[in-house]
């Protein structure tokens, strides 16, 4: 990989076609932490529930087979085109109480007191203003109803330090631009509950778990989804000059080779999960 390449693969149109690429190995990776989250949010048959920052559709997808045909699912994001993979996954397995929106989490288009349940998986920490989105995923809550989420724990983890982790370790500087994106935003515990309550949840609970994280295939291929969606990282790996891409690409496949059972890449996921609800009143 050269830098004139990261110019080009970072865009838009990239991350799409990135998305599209890999969405099933994606979404098999991503299994467990989701199974993990909809267990935690404990959904109910007749529920309608929002799912913010959906992406292409989890944990949207599989909590429409936990809440029955009376049930309903809002899956929204700021992404068009990511919704409209979500909308086709959707339809792949028959669900056809699941709605797509393109919105934005910070002045969601519904009046108060509208859904049963809300989740996020790997979105509230890249909202610019979480405390605002947080408020208004409150304000929509109907009373005692929860908010459920999951985020990256520490980047000192199997998934990070043999990628992304052994880059910086080349290059030095800013892993991250400071106020810019960042996956672990709320790794510290504690401070995802912070900010919940600042948002006016109560009964916040919080744990960190570790889950299973495997990739069904090759290491190549985990390292070029790994650079394909991981934006927050793109200005680190621009300062990469050319001429190390050879020796990083070894590097790293050496290290997730470690990792490797059978067909797959056994990383495992060092997660946060994190609840709050609206008060009764």
């Amino acid at each position: 990989m050269s830098s004139d390449n990261l110019n080009l693969q970072w865009g838009s149109s990239f991350r799409l076609t990135a998305s599209e690429k890999w969405k099933a190995k994606s979404a098999a990776m991503g299994r467990d932490v989701t199974e993990a989250l909809v267990d935690y949010a404990r959904p109910a048959p007749g529920m309608h529930i929002l799912d913010l920052a959906s992406g292409t559709g989890e944990p949207a997808i599989t909590l429409a087979g936990r809440i029955g045909r009376s049930g309903h699912i809002t899956a929204l994001d700021l992404s068009a085109e990511l919704l409209e993979i979500a909308a086709h996954r959707a339809r792949q397995r028959g669900f056809t109480k699941v709605a797509v929106l393109q919105a934005d989490a910070q002045a969601l288009p519904f009046p108060n007191n509208t859904f049963d349940l809300g989740t996020a998986r790997f979105g509230v920490m890249f909202f610019s203003d979480v405390v605002r989105a947080l408020g208004e995923l409150h304000r929509v809550l109907k009373p005692k109803s929860r908010a459920c989420f999951v985020v990256w724990g520490p980047l000192e983890q199997p998934y990070w330090s043999t990628t992304i982790g052994l880059v910086h370790k080349h290059v030095g500087g800013d892993l991250l631009v400071e106020g810019g994106p960042n996956p672990f935003r709320f790794a510290e515990p504690g401070s995802l509950s912070t900010v919940l309550r600042k948002a006016g949840f109560v009964d916040v609970e919080e744990e960190t778990r570790t889950v299973p994280w495997t990739w069904p295939g090759t290491v190549e291929e985990v390292w070029e989804q790994h650079q394909a969606v991981g934006t927050p990282f793109l200005p680190m790996l621009r300062r990469v000059p050319t001429e190390k891409w050879p020796a990083i690409n070894a590097e790293v496949h050496a290290a997730v080779s470690k990792y490797q059972d059978g067909e797959g890449i056994k990383f495992g996921a060092t997660i946060v999960l994190a609840s709050g609800r609206k008060s009764s009143s």
